[in-house]
């Protein structure tokens, strides 16, 4: 298996294309820690379990995502800043099929 291309807009409006591993079962939230996209403590403070809504993101590109979960879906209607395209990070989880994925981070709360 092979590295799939991510564009992340980060919350200055920057463009990161970056490399990520499909490989390691890893999802977005961690990708963009990876890469230091987001100062620390700012996403994924609940760890990746869809319980805090710092990982929001919009999905700008038009890939077929996983249908959102029960938890994710309950856990975006009590988020602010939520739009139609908007999902937790830490539950996209980074496969072949969204290479070209491109992804903005929600404001900061």
């Amino acid at each position: 298996m092979e590295d799939i291309k991510i564009t992340i807009i980060d919350r200055q409006g920057e463009k990161h294309e970056v490399d990520a591993p499909t490989d390691m079962n890893m999802n977005i939230m961690e990708v963009v820690r990876s890469y230091e996209l987001a100062p620390e403590g700012t996403i994924g403070i609940c760890g990746g379990m869809a319980m805090c809504a710092s990982c929001q993101c919009y999905v700008v590109s038009n890939h077929e995502l996983p249908e959102m979960s029960y938890d994710e879906d309950l856990m975006l209607s009590e988020a602010f800043n939520v739009k139609e395209n908007s999902r937790l990070s830490c539950q996209i989880f980074v496969k072949e099929e969204l290479n070209g994925l491109e992804i903005e981070l929600a404001p900061e709360v």
